[in-house]
Parts: structure tokens; sequence; C-alpha cells
């Protein structure tokens, strides 16, 4: 297998992947990667790089630069980790194949920089554009299992699937019959939860998106 990779048939490949400004998207797609295999352990919360709610009147949302990018492309209404993998994927296809068929007649110099520069924002802008277009069916998706799951699970118990939960970080599986609903939660007063316990689902905080919860065995007494 490694042989395979390491053959001079796949030379041009990793050229490509390695030169400017593929190599941009290569980094942010491995850490894309890198970043769902963590979450898939349960040491980051999926949700873990969302900005404040971006619904709202662009004048009344956060001021952050990024937030505000978010908007204008159309990129707001689901996860920025769900939403910056689908434009760093695209945005690295883009790059790979401008660089791969058209990279060798502009190769070196200063016309090379600057052919780097355009295809990476072409690759950048048009990727945002795929992207807002594939998540515009998934906003009202999220958004009405979001306004749901906060009336239904109150009460219920669920399965801490991070490595802890404490009074900033955590989330827990609830079983819905199906796949089951991951949940941000929260621990009060100092408590702290290991993976696999079983907590309760006390109140729902809007502004952190996110759920308090104590211990299963607390909740029945």
């Amino acid at each position: 297998m490694f042989a395979v990779l390491l053959s001079e048939k796949m030379d041009p490949f990793y050229q490509t992947v390695s030169s400017f400004p593929t190599v941009i998207f290569t980094f942010f797609l491995l850490l894309c990667m890198l970043f769902w295999l963590v979450a898939v352990l349960g040491f980051v919360e999926i949700d873990a790089l969302d900005l404040p709610d971006l619904d709202m009147d662009v004048d009344h949302a956060t001021p952050d630069a990024i937030a505000g990018l978010i908007m204008k492309f159309g990129l707001h209404g689901v996860p920025v980790t769900i939403t910056f993998s689908i434009l760093t994927l695209f945005g690295w296809f883009i790059s790979y194949y401008a660089v791969y068929f058209f990279g060798g007649v502009f190769e070196g110099g200063i016309i090379g920089v600057v052919y780097g520069v355009v295809v990476f924002v072409v690759a950048l802008l048009v990727a945002a554009k795929i992207t807002s277009f594939l998540i515009r069916p998934l906003r009202p998706l999220f958004k009405k299992m979001e306004q749901s799951t906060e009336k239904l699970v109150l009460g219920q118990i669920a399965v801490v699937r991070t490595s802890r939960v404490d009074e900033s970080f955590g989330e827990a599986v609830l079983e819905d019959g199906g796949a089951g609903l991951i949940l941000k939660v929260r621990a009060t007063n100092g408590e702290r939860f290991k993976k696999n316990d079983r907590v309760a689902l006390l109140e729902y905080v809007e502004d952190q998106n996110a759920y308090r919860v104590i211990s299963e065995q607390e909740f029945t007494q």
C-alpha cells in the first residue's frame, strides 16, 4: 500500500496538494478531518466553533467580521463545523484541479504567485456559493429540531458522550428511538460528570444553547 503511495505515479498528486494555493485548503481539510475524529471520540463539542445566533438582523448580530461574512455569503443556520468542512472540501477540489490543469502554464515567478492568489480567491468564493446552496435546505431542519428538542427533552435521562461534563463543556446523547440526539449540556454547582454517566436534563439555557443537568440519582430521589 505504502509502495503505491510513494510511487512516481503519485508524484503529481503530492506536488499539486502541496503547492500554492492548494496547500492552504489541504491544511484546513486535514484540520477538519482531525476535528471530526476528535469530536467522534468525545474530546470536543461538535458545535465548538459556533458563533452566536446569526439569524437575526445583521445590525443586531455580533460585530465580529467573521460573523458578518457568514451572513453575507448565506453560510449561517447550520453548525459552523459542518459549513466549514463543506466549504474547505469544495475549495480544495476547485483549487486542486485549477492548479493541476493550468498551474504549469503560469508556473514560476510573479505570474505564478498572481495566478495562485487568483485561484485561491475564486476557489473560496465558488466554494462559498456551493456551500450556501447545499446548506440552504438544512437550515429549517436544524431550527425545527432545536425548537422541538427544547420542548420535549426536559426531565429525560441522557448519557454523557464527551470525556467530561462541567460548567463550561460537555455533550450527552438522548435516545430518541433512532440515532440519538446529541445535546450540549452543562453541570451546575461545581459538579463534574464523566463519559457514560447518566444525567437528567433540567433546564434549557438559551444564551448557551445548552441544557443544565444533574445526576440521574439526584433527579430520582
